[in-house]
């Protein structure tokens, strides 16, 4: 198992400190979110051949994996210009994946506002159909550039349960969509106590899908989910490590919304839970 860490949850630093930094935490994948770990110029046109290539080839020297290439956009946003804007935002990543050599390129499904924050409003048929419509671009793109588009699911957003996410899945049918699991996305205050039953639901929808695991973890404080270091919260993730060993598969599992000092602290809890 792949045990990684987003780049951005260390502070910004050149691509051959940052990979060797998370090599010499213990790591051996990333997310790298560009435009969140790097001081230069990450808009539209930046992300040159000689650059994603220089920046992929840092990494493998590091024995570093790319697991995702972050890119997590608005594709519905109301506005349809921005929107016009973040959809092409990704297809520029997804030219630049094969570069990376990265596994594949996330996002988050937006928000049918233009802040992205909790609303039933989300989860109305009309956003839906919205987020089929510009997973169907990214798709078509994903398929023409040979690379992978990594969907994230998460309450704040259209996409927001095990079964929003099959039906997704159905409607797009493409081998080059696949999930990025993220138990805590999917809870909400009201639900965690559910939470076994809801991940066993995912992995029974969708399990041959999962390509990542985002780690992070929750307390619940003052009638909502707040961050704690993985291994200190509610999260099961006894029975989340049960469900990946069931599918056969060995998934890189990411650190997220973790930062130092409790970082190798969480690292030991989640290379313990996969023996």
């Amino acid at each position: 198992m792949k045990l990684g860490i987003r780049g951005h949850d260390l502070e910004k630093m050149p691509a051959e400190e940052l990979a060797r930094t998370i090599s010499d935490k213990g790591f051996d994948a990333v997310q790298l979110a560009v435009g969140k770990s790097f001081d230069f110029y990450t808009g539209p046109g930046s992300l040159t051949k000689e650059i994603s290539r220089e920046i992929g080839e840092t990494f493998r020297r590091h024995d570093v994996q790319i697991a995702v290439l972050g890119c997590y956009i608005q594709m519905i946003h109301p506005d349809t210009a921005v929107r016009r804007r973040e959809l092409d935002r990704f297809k520029e990543h997804l030219a630049a994946a094969n570069d990376f050599g990265c596994l594949l390129v996330g996002t988050e499904t937006g928000n049918v506002h233009a802040e992205i924050a909790y609303t039933t409003d989300n989860f109305k048929e009309e956003p839906f159909l919205a987020v089929v419509e510009s997973m169907k671009e990214l798709a078509a793109e994903a398929e023409a550039q040979n690379a992978v588009i990594g969907v994230e699911a998460g309450v704040n957003h259209p996409i927001y349960s095990p079964e929003t996410m099959k039906r997704l899945l159905d409607l797009i049918q493409s081998d080059h969509v696949r999930v990025i699991f993220d138990p805590v996305n999917l809870l909400t205050a009201e639900t965690w106590e559910n939470q076994a039953a809801i991940f066993q639901e995912a992995f029974h929808l969708f399990g041959d899908k999962i390509a990542v695991l985002h780690a992070k973890d929750v307390e619940l404080k003052n009638g909502s989910l707040q961050a704690v270091p993985v291994g200190k919260g509610l999260i099961d993730y006894e029975t989340v490590f049960r469900l990946i060993r069931e599918t056969g598969r060995s998934i890189p599992v990411l650190l997220e919304d973790v930062r130092d000092p409790f970082i190798e602290e969480s690292r030991q809890f989640l290379a313990a839970q996969h023996h």
